[in-house]
Protein backbone atom coordinates (compact mmCIF):
# COMPACT_ATOMS: atom_id res chain seq x y z
CA UNK A 1 0.00 0.00 0.00
CA UNK A 2 1.16 3.33 -1.26
CA UNK A 3 2.30 5.90 1.46
CA UNK A 4 -0.53 9.00 2.27
CA UNK A 5 0.77 12.38 2.26
CA UNK A 6 -1.40 15.36 3.43
CA UNK A 7 -0.21 18.45 2.35
CA UNK A 8 -1.82 21.64 4.74
CA UNK A 9 -1.83 24.66 2.09
CA UNK A 10 -2.47 24.82 -1.38
CA UNK A 11 -0.41 27.54 -2.25
CA UNK A 12 3.24 28.28 -4.28
CA UNK A 13 4.67 26.22 -2.03
CA UNK A 14 2.21 23.53 -0.98
CA UNK A 15 1.88 23.26 -5.10
CA UNK A 16 5.49 22.57 -5.41
CA UNK A 17 5.37 20.26 -2.97
CA UNK A 18 3.19 18.10 -4.32
CA UNK A 19 5.31 18.23 -7.35
CA UNK A 20 8.04 16.56 -6.16
CA UNK A 21 6.47 14.43 -3.82
CA UNK A 22 4.49 13.31 -6.93
CA UNK A 23 7.65 12.82 -8.74
CA UNK A 24 9.84 10.88 -6.35
CA UNK A 25 6.67 8.77 -5.92
CA UNK A 26 6.78 9.12 -1.61
CA UNK A 27 3.08 8.23 -2.19
CA UNK A 28 -0.26 9.50 -2.60
CA UNK A 29 -1.00 13.08 -2.18
CA UNK A 30 -4.27 15.26 -0.41
CA UNK A 31 -3.71 19.29 -0.86
CA UNK A 32 -6.21 20.31 1.50
CA UNK A 33 -7.00 24.38 1.95
CA UNK A 34 -9.87 26.34 2.96
CA UNK A 35 -13.50 26.25 1.43
CA UNK A 36 -12.54 29.13 -0.42
CA UNK A 37 -9.52 27.95 -2.24
CA UNK A 38 -10.54 24.32 -2.48
CA UNK A 39 -11.17 24.73 -6.08
CA UNK A 40 -7.60 26.08 -7.36
CA UNK A 41 -6.15 23.47 -5.42
CA UNK A 42 -8.58 20.75 -6.96
CA UNK A 43 -7.29 22.05 -10.29
CA UNK A 44 -3.82 21.78 -9.48
CA UNK A 45 -4.40 18.79 -8.42
CA UNK A 46 -5.98 17.14 -11.53
CA UNK A 47 -3.07 19.33 -13.53
CA UNK A 48 -0.55 17.40 -12.30
CA UNK A 49 -2.16 13.83 -12.47
CA UNK A 50 -2.28 14.71 -16.20
CA UNK A 51 1.44 15.65 -16.13
CA UNK A 52 2.01 11.73 -14.62
CA UNK A 53 2.36 9.92 -18.21
CA UNK A 54 4.94 12.55 -19.01
CA UNK A 55 6.64 12.54 -15.30
CA UNK A 56 6.47 8.52 -15.43
CA UNK A 57 5.15 9.07 -12.03
CA UNK A 58 2.19 6.70 -9.69
CA UNK A 59 0.46 8.44 -7.24
CA UNK A 60 -3.19 9.89 -6.72
CA UNK A 61 -3.40 13.33 -6.22
CA UNK A 62 -6.45 15.19 -4.48
CA UNK A 63 -7.36 18.45 -3.28
CA UNK A 64 -10.15 19.34 -0.61
CA UNK A 65 -10.92 21.31 2.16
CA UNK A 66 -12.26 18.51 4.54
CA UNK A 67 -10.08 17.34 7.36
CA UNK A 68 -11.23 13.85 6.95
CA UNK A 69 -9.69 13.61 3.29
CA UNK A 70 -6.35 13.20 5.19
CA UNK A 71 -7.32 10.36 7.34
CA UNK A 72 -4.29 8.29 8.18
CA UNK A 73 -1.67 10.40 6.61
CA UNK A 74 2.09 9.09 7.18
CA UNK A 75 3.32 12.70 6.62
CA UNK A 76 1.88 15.89 7.09
CA UNK A 77 3.42 19.25 5.74
CA UNK A 78 1.86 22.47 6.77
CA UNK A 79 2.75 25.37 4.80
CA UNK A 80 -0.54 27.51 5.09
CA UNK A 81 -0.47 30.81 6.35
CA UNK A 82 -0.31 34.46 5.17
CA UNK A 83 3.34 35.01 3.06
CA UNK A 84 5.57 37.60 4.00
CA UNK A 85 5.33 40.95 2.07
CA UNK A 86 8.37 43.53 1.52
CA UNK A 87 8.83 45.50 4.68
CA UNK A 88 7.43 42.96 7.21
CA UNK A 89 8.98 40.67 9.70
CA UNK A 90 8.75 36.75 10.40
CA UNK A 91 7.09 38.39 13.90
CA UNK A 92 4.60 40.48 11.71
CA UNK A 93 3.11 37.30 10.70
CA UNK A 94 2.71 35.73 14.21
CA UNK A 95 -0.96 36.82 15.58
CA UNK A 96 -2.37 35.80 12.13
CA UNK A 97 -0.67 32.37 11.35
CA UNK A 98 -0.87 31.09 14.97
CA UNK A 99 -4.50 30.95 14.08
CA UNK A 100 -4.02 28.77 11.35
CA UNK A 101 -1.76 27.01 12.70
CA UNK A 102 -4.09 26.07 14.99
CA UNK A 103 -6.81 24.36 12.93
CA UNK A 104 -3.90 22.36 11.57
CA UNK A 105 -3.16 21.28 14.60
CA UNK A 106 -6.24 20.59 15.22
CA UNK A 107 -7.14 18.99 12.42
CA UNK A 108 -4.27 16.60 12.24
CA UNK A 109 -4.57 15.70 15.71
CA UNK A 110 -7.58 14.68 14.33
CA UNK A 111 -7.42 12.65 11.47
CA UNK A 112 -3.35 12.18 11.54
CA UNK A 113 -2.15 11.63 14.90
CA UNK A 114 0.45 9.19 14.10
CA UNK A 115 1.98 11.63 10.97
CA UNK A 116 5.04 12.65 11.35
CA UNK A 117 4.56 16.34 10.95
CA UNK A 118 7.05 19.21 9.22
CA UNK A 119 5.90 22.58 9.27
CA UNK A 120 6.17 25.51 7.18
CA UNK A 121 4.98 27.88 7.94
CA UNK A 122 6.44 31.47 9.53
CA UNK A 123 7.37 32.86 12.11
CA UNK A 124 8.54 29.35 12.01
CA UNK A 125 10.51 28.84 15.36
CA UNK A 126 7.19 30.02 16.90
CA UNK A 127 4.79 27.96 14.63
CA UNK A 128 6.10 24.39 15.26
CA UNK A 129 6.36 25.49 18.90
CA UNK A 130 2.68 26.47 19.01
CA UNK A 131 1.40 22.92 16.60
CA UNK A 132 3.91 20.75 19.56
CA UNK A 133 2.07 22.29 22.01
CA UNK A 134 -1.21 22.33 20.73
CA UNK A 135 -1.38 19.00 19.24
CA UNK A 136 0.67 17.03 22.03
CA UNK A 137 2.73 14.67 20.07
CA UNK A 138 5.63 13.39 20.94
CA UNK A 139 9.33 15.28 19.88
CA UNK A 140 10.53 13.19 17.65
CA UNK A 141 6.76 13.56 15.49
CA UNK A 142 7.24 17.23 14.95
CA UNK A 143 9.99 19.51 13.37
CA UNK A 144 10.17 22.55 11.30
CA UNK A 145 11.97 22.63 8.33
CA UNK A 146 14.09 26.27 8.67
CA UNK A 147 17.80 24.60 9.20
CA UNK A 148 17.48 22.77 5.86
CA UNK A 149 16.64 25.68 3.97
CA UNK A 150 19.34 27.59 5.72
CA UNK A 151 22.00 25.25 4.96
CA UNK A 152 21.02 24.87 1.39
CA UNK A 153 21.43 28.53 1.18
CA UNK A 154 24.29 28.55 2.80
CA UNK A 155 25.97 25.75 0.04
CA UNK A 156 24.40 27.74 -3.09
CA UNK A 157 25.70 31.62 -1.83
CA UNK A 158 29.39 29.35 -1.33
CA UNK A 159 29.45 28.06 -4.67
CA UNK A 160 28.40 30.94 -6.53
CA UNK A 161 30.73 32.96 -4.99
CA UNK A 162 33.80 30.73 -5.11
CA UNK A 163 32.61 29.16 -8.80
CA UNK A 164 32.51 25.57 -7.74
CA UNK A 165 29.97 22.68 -7.44
CA UNK A 166 27.27 22.71 -4.91
CA UNK A 167 27.53 19.41 -4.72
CA UNK A 168 30.97 19.62 -3.60
CA UNK A 169 30.35 22.34 -0.31
CA UNK A 170 29.31 20.68 3.07
CA UNK A 171 28.31 22.69 5.75
CA UNK A 172 25.68 23.36 8.12
CA UNK A 173 23.48 26.23 10.07
CA UNK A 174 22.12 26.58 13.52
CA UNK A 175 19.97 28.61 15.31
CA UNK A 176 16.38 30.52 14.91
CA UNK A 177 15.32 30.63 11.22
CA UNK A 178 15.32 34.71 10.88
CA UNK A 179 18.69 36.87 11.13
CA UNK A 180 20.67 35.41 14.33
CA UNK A 181 21.09 32.15 12.50
CA UNK A 182 24.45 30.65 12.90
CA UNK A 183 26.40 29.17 9.19
CA UNK A 184 29.45 28.05 10.94
CA UNK A 185 32.01 28.79 8.26
CA UNK A 186 34.55 26.85 10.64
CA UNK A 187 32.98 24.04 9.84
CA UNK A 188 32.18 24.07 6.36
CA UNK A 189 34.57 22.17 3.13
CA UNK A 190 34.29 22.72 -0.52
CA UNK A 191 35.81 19.15 -1.67
CA UNK A 192 37.26 18.58 1.62
CA UNK A 193 38.97 21.38 1.83
CA UNK A 194 38.09 24.07 5.04
CA UNK A 195 36.35 26.88 3.67
CA UNK A 196 38.67 29.01 6.03
CA UNK A 197 41.25 28.24 3.62
CA UNK A 198 40.24 29.23 0.03
CA UNK A 199 37.72 32.05 1.32
CA UNK A 200 38.77 35.48 2.44
CA UNK A 201 37.66 36.85 5.77
CA UNK A 202 35.88 39.22 3.79
CA UNK A 203 34.27 36.34 1.65
CA UNK A 204 33.17 34.82 4.65
CA UNK A 205 31.37 37.77 6.57
CA UNK A 206 29.19 38.17 2.98
CA UNK A 207 28.10 34.95 2.88
CA UNK A 208 27.06 34.72 6.56
CA UNK A 209 25.03 37.84 5.96
CA UNK A 210 23.82 36.97 2.68
CA UNK A 211 22.50 33.51 4.11
CA UNK A 212 21.01 35.29 7.17
CA UNK A 213 19.32 37.34 5.37
CA UNK A 214 18.25 34.96 2.39
CA UNK A 215 14.56 34.91 3.07
CA UNK A 216 14.46 38.85 2.83
CA UNK A 217 16.63 39.12 -0.34
CA UNK A 218 13.98 37.01 -2.14
CA UNK A 219 11.10 39.39 -0.38
CA UNK A 220 12.30 42.28 -1.76
CA UNK A 221 12.86 40.86 -4.73
CA UNK A 222 9.38 39.49 -4.92
CA UNK A 223 7.55 42.30 -3.83
CA UNK A 224 4.98 40.25 -2.66
CA UNK A 225 5.36 36.85 -0.94
CA UNK A 226 8.01 35.03 -0.27
CA UNK A 227 10.23 32.14 -1.68
CA UNK A 228 8.89 28.17 -2.53
CA UNK A 229 11.13 26.57 -4.86
CA UNK A 230 13.83 26.10 -1.54
CA UNK A 231 11.72 25.93 0.92
CA UNK A 232 9.31 23.07 -0.89
CA UNK A 233 12.28 20.99 -1.93
CA UNK A 234 13.95 21.20 1.92
CA UNK A 235 10.57 19.96 3.58
CA UNK A 236 10.18 17.12 0.71
CA UNK A 237 14.14 15.87 1.85
CA UNK A 238 12.92 15.78 5.42
CA UNK A 239 9.66 13.81 4.12
CA UNK A 240 11.57 11.28 1.82
CA UNK A 241 14.24 10.59 5.05
CA UNK A 242 11.16 9.78 7.23
CA UNK A 243 9.05 7.86 4.68
CA UNK A 244 12.26 6.05 3.07
CA UNK A 245 14.11 5.32 6.76
CA UNK A 246 16.85 7.17 4.76
CA UNK A 247 18.54 8.25 8.37
CA UNK A 248 19.77 11.52 6.71
CA UNK A 249 21.49 14.28 9.59
CA UNK A 250 19.79 17.21 8.34
CA UNK A 251 19.98 20.53 10.25
CA UNK A 252 16.50 21.27 11.27
CA UNK A 253 14.04 22.69 13.59
CA UNK A 254 14.08 20.16 15.98
CA UNK A 255 12.95 20.06 20.07
CA UNK A 256 15.89 20.70 22.18
CA UNK A 257 15.47 19.36 25.90
CA UNK A 258 18.63 20.48 27.06
CA UNK A 259 21.31 19.94 24.11
CA UNK A 260 23.28 22.56 23.19
CA UNK A 261 22.16 24.09 26.63
CA UNK A 262 18.72 24.74 25.33
CA UNK A 263 15.58 23.39 26.61
CA UNK A 264 12.55 23.46 25.43
CA UNK A 265 12.75 25.49 22.37
CA UNK A 266 12.62 24.33 18.55
CA UNK A 267 15.69 25.48 17.08
CA UNK A 268 18.47 24.28 14.12
CA UNK A 269 20.19 21.85 14.83
CA UNK A 270 21.87 18.60 13.43
CA UNK A 271 19.37 15.82 13.32
CA UNK A 272 18.94 12.41 12.38
CA UNK A 273 15.75 11.54 10.79
CA UNK A 274 14.92 8.17 10.02
CA UNK A 275 11.34 5.91 10.04
CA UNK A 276 11.30 6.69 13.75
CA UNK A 277 11.11 10.63 12.73
CA UNK A 278 13.73 12.83 14.51
CA UNK A 279 15.48 10.39 15.96
CA UNK A 280 18.64 11.58 17.53
CA UNK A 281 19.96 15.78 17.95
CA UNK A 282 23.74 15.73 17.26
CA UNK A 283 25.46 18.03 19.77
CA UNK A 284 28.62 19.91 17.71
CA UNK A 285 31.34 21.25 20.15
CA UNK A 286 31.11 24.74 19.66
CA UNK A 287 33.75 27.79 19.90
CA UNK A 288 33.08 30.25 22.21
CA UNK A 289 31.77 32.46 19.82
CA UNK A 290 29.94 30.21 18.28
CA UNK A 291 28.34 29.06 21.12
CA UNK A 292 27.62 32.88 22.26
CA UNK A 293 25.80 33.74 18.46
CA UNK A 294 23.78 29.89 19.26
CA UNK A 295 22.56 31.78 22.89
CA UNK A 296 21.86 34.79 21.00
CA UNK A 297 19.08 33.46 18.21
CA UNK A 298 17.85 30.97 21.24
CA UNK A 299 17.09 34.18 23.06
CA UNK A 300 15.25 35.53 20.09
CA UNK A 301 13.35 32.09 19.47
CA UNK A 302 12.59 32.14 22.72
CA UNK A 303 11.17 35.57 22.84
CA UNK A 304 8.68 34.99 19.92
CA UNK A 305 7.65 31.97 21.22
CA UNK A 306 6.73 33.56 24.35
CA UNK A 307 4.07 35.92 22.07
CA UNK A 308 2.12 32.87 21.39
CA UNK A 309 1.33 32.30 25.24
CA UNK A 310 1.03 28.66 24.57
Amino acid sequence: MRKKIALIGGGQIGQNLAMLAAMKELGDIVVLDVPDYVNPVKGKALDLMEMAPHGSYDANITGTSDYKDIEGADVAIVTAGKPRVAGMSREDLLSTNLKIITDAANGIKTYAPKAFCIIVTNPLDAMVYAFYKLTGFPRNQVVGMAGTLDTARWRSFIAMELGVSVVDVAGTVLGGHGPDMVPLPRLTTVGGVPLVEIASQEQIDKLVYRTREAGTEIVKLFGKGSAFFSPAFSAIIMAESYLRDKRRILSCAALCEGEYGIKGLFIGVPALISAKGVEKIFEIKLSDEERAQLQKTAEGVKKTVGETKL
